[in-house]
């Protein structure tokens, strides 16, 4: 069987973000001969959360996983029942305290057999919340999952990390600190793509972060001008996704993973700014 291709988007923000991955979607797989999709899902929902519709919409133009990240119970009620579905598709970042609902991690099969194992950590520099420890909790799953490797209980043929923090140099510490051990650390959360991405040493594919699919005349996907104000006056605003703007940024990463070892053989950026 040939290598392992896999596409994966940053943050798709509200309705234009869903719009322009249903136009973007069928010739990406096509012209990068994707088998599997995964896209950032925290704020598919207007903006903030998900919901089941949303879910289900993107479901429909061949999206495979949805990671998260701190968005993902803005819509409490809505993200608990989509997460406590048996084999959900949706994960929440593992590194949430125990007891939280959902997983954080699981193993999905894409269409031609090959077993890829998502997991979903987020960062704690610079983040509002006090989360366990990702380089902790990513070394204690990494004890039952390995690529090929002897000493793993569960064999996959990919390890893909959603890496969803702020800080660039803690994003860059654990994809040198997974080197080698998983196929990529792609990062999610800051909307703005990095021009960094490479085949780490040991054969991890990095990105710090992989950019967001929506308006592209924004401050990440949402209206720029309420956020400018923001920043002149320091008042409280409410930060709505603009609706009628007519082009949306597409922005993610293709990773081609080695069928033998599980490594990376490449990280391709990928940017498309089109009409909605």
């Amino acid at each position: 069987m040939g290598n392992l291709r896999i596409l994966f988007f940053g943050d798709v923000v509200g309705r234009p973000g869903r719009a322009a991955l249903k136009k973007s979607l069928a010739h990406l797989k096509k012209e990068f001969k994707a088998d599997f999709v995964i896209i950032n899902a925290e704020n598919l929902s207007h903006g903030k959360g998900v919901s089941e519709p949303v879910i289900k919409e993107m479901e429909k133009i061949g999206v495979d996983a949805f990671t998260s990240g701190n968005h993902i119970f803005a819509k409490k009620r809505e993200a608990q029942g989509l997460l406590t579905v048996e084999n959900s598709n949706l994960l929440r970042p593992a590194n949430y305290p125990t007891g939280t609902v959902g997983e954080g991690y699981r193993v999905f099969e894409a269409e031609n057999g090959k077993k890829i194992l998502i997991v979903n950590l987020i960062g704690r520099v610079f983040m509002q919340r006090n989360f366990e420890d990702p380089f902790a909790v990513a070394g204690e799953i990494l004890k039952e999952y390995g690529l090929k490797m002897s000493d793993a209980n569960i064999k996959v043929d990919a390890i893909i990390i959603d890496w969803h923090t702020e800080a660039s140099s803690e994003k860059k510490a654990l994809g040198y600190y997974l080197d080698g051990k998983v196929s990529a650390v792609l990062g999610t959360h800051t909307h703005i793509p990095t021009a960094d991405e490479q085949v780490l040493p040991e054969g991890t594919a990095f990105m710090a972060d992989v950019g967001m699919v929506g308006v592209y005349q924004s401050v990440l996907g949402v209206e720029k001008d309420a956020v400018v104000d923001l920043f002149l006056t320091q008042l409280p605003h409410h930060l709505e996704v603009p609706e009628n703007e007519k082009e949306a940024e597409v922005g993610g990463a293709l990773i081609e993973i080695d069928s033998k070892t599980g490594l990376a053989k490449s990280i391709k950026r990928i940017r498309e700014i089109i009409k909605l």
